[in-house]
């Protein structure tokens, strides 16, 4: 019987002040939010970087694929790396790479650098999203504090999700699609100089050795289904180069499994991922992530091309999502989960986010703003925030400190999985709807084409409202049976 209490780790707070600490955590959740808004922020700012440098529409996906590609596929690699040659350092150069390749990216004269620039921008934020998570777990051991720190940062990871769009537009707009790559390398040369004064050296694992087998089979496993799920946006799913690539990915993931269980240093030992309390968490963080990227990508269709908003006021129409989940993130940790355990909480938790999305999916092209779409984002933002924190925090609970990097970079994966694979099946179902309403109706009229995009967003929503049945029938029976020691638990 767990009583969700972690093991003191050795790590930065034992020789780290209170006040100190806090700005530790503004600097790792900045990190976050930089990692979360890179993913997004160039989409709105590709047509703008295509018609300045003239490259053609068959290429432009590989501006925003190759970021993809190298962040999804090099996570658990990174992960390792923090373990082996440690967290301070792993996160510092992965700052340092991501404003350096941020810059270049502002700079590039041409598509090859663009491209080369995004890939190195991914390779970067591999590196330091799993070393960052990994020092929050290490730097707040103590019950409360760690509660409201993992509650920061997931407030900081929606954050990201929220405003990377609209902030990439209002960039593009007044400043140049440029600066939607400069503005990275700003604030990561700023938390690189907080982080080398406030981040002290902390022990790490010197007898394991790097498993380069298993590397190489997660990493060509995790490129290949990261890949695939992108080509299912622009080829059908009966296309090879969709489903040619997922059963690749599926035998080579399959073939990684095999090899962790024999390898004398294995890349993610599996003893982290089949414990039930964790390997729920993870479930839930695959799902719950699909619905962030969806709810992101969808509603800002929505606000923008059904209530007509510009960019500035799409991102303004997220603010009360945001506050709904920086307000349940520490409530999750700090209060729920220590006396009612995670089994009702996260149950209770998917009910709200799927009621909220069922508010989305009746939404219609002149529902007012203050008495549909906002109850419908707030309740979707408290149900999701309580959900994200509480599961990144419990996958997080009671790893040995030689194994926190890799364990920070599973989480770290399964969320960004869980968004490629939400992204690829809602863009499949909503453009399915959307064409089944076409040709049902006059395809002339410009309203039945406004109606029918609508219909597509509808889908989508339903889709994500339907799938936190994944957290409720397979996640939270999982997890074992909550016994309350509640000055002691918390998720410590």
């Amino acid at each position: 019987m767990p009583v969700y209490r972690s093991t003191p780790a050795s790590g930065p707070r034992h020789g780290t002040g209170r006040r100190r600490r806090w700005w530790i955590l503004g600097v790792l959740s900045t990190a976050q939010l930089l990692v979360v808004l890179d993913g997004t922020v160039m989409n709105i700012a590709l047509p703008s970087a295509q018609a300045d440098l003239g490259f053609p529409n068959g290429q432009r996906q590989w501006v925003v694929t190759a970021y993809a590609l190298a962040f999804g596929s090099l996570l658990l690699l990174g992960g390792r790396i923090a373990d082996l040659f440690g967290r301070r350092a792993t996160f510092l150069v992965g700052m340092l790479g991501f404003a350096g390749t941020s810059a270049l990216a502002g700079l590039a004269g041409g598509f090859g650098v663009l491209v080369a620039a995004r890939a190195g921008q991914g390779l970067s934020s591999a590196l330091l999203a799993p070393a960052a998570l990994s020092l929050v777990g290490i730097t707040f051991t103590d019950a409360g504090e760690r509660a409201t720190a993992f509650g920061v940062w997931g407030a900081a990871a929606g954050a990201g999700g929220a405003v990377g769009m609209p902030l990439g537009g209002v960039l593009t707009q007044y400043l140049g699609w440029r600066w939607a790559m400069y503005m990275n390398t700003v604030v990561a040369t700023a938390a690189f100089a907080a982080g080398a004064l406030l981040l002290a050296p902390a022990p790490r694992e010197r007898t394991s050795r790097l498993d380069a087998p298993g590397t190489v089979l997660v990493g060509s496993g995790l490129f290949c289904l990261v890949y695939g799920f992108a080509n299912a946006e622009n080829h059908p799913w009966t296309s090879v180069a969709t489903w040619g690539f997922l059963a690749v990915a599926v035998a080579l993931l399959t073939a990684f499994t095999w090899w962790q269980a024999r390898a004398r240093h294995p890349l993610l030992p599996l003893r982290i991922v089949l414990d039930r309390d964790r390997g729920a968490s993870l479930i839930a963080l695959l799902q719950t992530s699909s619905a962030v990227f969806g709810i992101f990508l969808f509603g800002t269709y929505y606000l923008q091309q059904s209530l007509g908003y510009g960019p500035a006021a799409t991102g303004l129409a997220y603010l009360p999502m945001i506050g709904g989940l920086i307000g349940t993130s520490p409530l999750a940790t700090n209060v729920l989960l220590p006396r009612f355990g995670p089994k009702p909480v996260i149950a209770a938790s998917a009910a709200l986010a799927a009621g909220g999305l069922v508010l989305l999916a009746a939404l219609g092209l002149d529902s007012p703003y203050p008495t549909a779409v906002l109850p419908a984002l707030v309740l979707t933002g408290a149900g999701l925030g309580t959900i994200i924190t509480a599961t990144t925090s419990l996958a997080t609970l009671g790893v040995a400190a030689d194994d926190s990097g890799v364990t920070s970079a599973a989480v770290n994966a399964m969320q960004y999985v869980g968004g490629s694979i939400g992204v690829a099946l809602l863009n499949t179902v909503s453009a399915a709807a959307t064409t089944s309403y076409l040709a049902e109706h006059d395809a002339s009229d410009a309203m039945t084409h406004k109606l029918a995009a609508l219909s597509g967003y509808h889908s989508a929503f339903l889709c994500l409202a339907a799938a936190f049945a994944v957290c409720l029938l397979v996640a939270v029976p999982l997890y074992r049976r909550f016994t309350a020691h509640r000055a002691d638990s918390a998720c410590e």
